[in-house]
């Protein structure tokens, strides 16, 4: 008989996570073995973390370890182990706003956490490195829709500049020891099993409970909405889009973020969608048949009015670009929350 060929092996950091868990799901579907690694912090409830991890335990291939980014140790133990091909990192410390009380945190979680990936990443010659990287790193920046290729060097909150940071450690460790490495932005993602912590989930909670909203900014903003499901189909593609590098600058095609020094790219991952901020409440709201009590607010510090991704690298890439609108993605966000809490 012929033996099965081996099954590819993806080793992703914060399968516990909102994206992580939903990622490692399709590669699972897709019949990839995946080892999951995650602090199981208490940033949200604990409980939407455990639960996630146990639905993906329930699939054959899927195995998970319990650790810190931070404990350098362990992560080696499980990734040398392991021994995958590819590594996708999610995990970190996520919120812009938290970023205001707990700085430190972001530090230790984005900046170490992520250098100990690279590490293991490089001392196992992996295929692909993939790590995320935010749309809050065009921070300042008015030119909309954001492309890759534009500077971005006035982030506005330390979550975003531990994110640059992460671009930055990524390229030298493309170019320094040939890592193969894809860094991706990803624009305003929403959808089932989201973090509490984040707008859509928080505007739903408040209104099944009779609580009023905050609306910042009186509601003058827009983000690039992008429906998880979108966004992990778009990092699974990408797994296979290696990064070489080019053998002269001359050779990158115009609008390509490829380094000219480094197996090396920055890709964004976005709807390609400005939708104005209280033309979603009103999808959440169609959504659940109730009217949000507002509570209109200024800007909060550290936001920014808009994001606005050009996904055309994406498309060109992949041949994939994201499409699920976000009054369609928002029925399926509320449809999940009222299942999971009975509601």
């Amino acid at each position: 008989m012929t033996p099965e060929p081996a099954r590819r092996r993806v080793l992703i950091t914060g399968t516990a996570g909102f994206i992580g868990f939903h990622l490692a799901r399709l590669l699972l579907k897709q019949g990839f073995e995946v080892h999951g690694y995650d602090g199981m912090t208490d940033y949200y409830d604990v409980t939407l973390k455990q639960r996630r991890h146990q639905i993906l335990l329930q699939t054959q291939g899927f195995a998970a370890t319990e650790g810190m980014l931070e404990d350098e140790n362990k992560l080696w133990a499980v990734a040398e182990r392991f021994q995958p091909d590819v590594i996708v990192h999610l995990a970190g410390q996520a919120g812009v706003r938290y970023s205001l009380e707990n700085p430190r945190s972001y530090l230790d979680s984005n900046v170490i956490g992520t250098f100990n990936v690279m590490e293991a990443a490089r001392r196992l010659q992996v295929d692909h490195l993939l790590m995320a990287s935010t749309s809050s790193i065009y921070g300042a920046n008015e030119d909309m829709p954001f492309r890759e290729t534009d500077k971005a060097d006035a982030q506005l909150t330390i979550y975003a500049a531990t994110k640059k940071a992460n671009e930055s450690m990524g390229h030298s460790y493309a170019h320094l020891w040939g890592l193969p490495t894809t860094m991706f932005r990803f624009f305003t993602v929403y959808g089932p099993w989201g973090r509490p912590d984040l707008a859509f989930f928080k505007f739903t909670d408040a209104i099944l409970n009779g609580r009023p909203i905050d609306v910042y900014n009186h509601g003058d903003m827009y983000r690039d909405f992008t429906y998880v499901g979108d966004l992990v189909r778009g990092i699974r593609l990408l797994i296979d889009v290696v990064p070489e590098r080019p053998a002269t600058a001359k050779d990158i095609l115009p609008g390509d973020s490829l380094s000219p020094v480094a197996p090396y790219r920055v890709v964004n991952i976005g709807n390609s969608e400005k939708v104005r901020l209280l033309d979603f409440i009103e999808a959440i709201e169609d959504a659940l048949g109730m009217k949000a009590e507002r509570n209109y607010l200024g800007m909060q510090k550290g936001d920014v009015p808009a994001t606005w991704a050009n996904a055309d690298l994406l498309k060109r890439l992949t041949g994939y670009a994201p499409q699920t609108d976000f009054r369609e993605g928002i029925r399926e966000f509320v449809a999940w929350y009222r299942d999971y809490y009975r509601r």
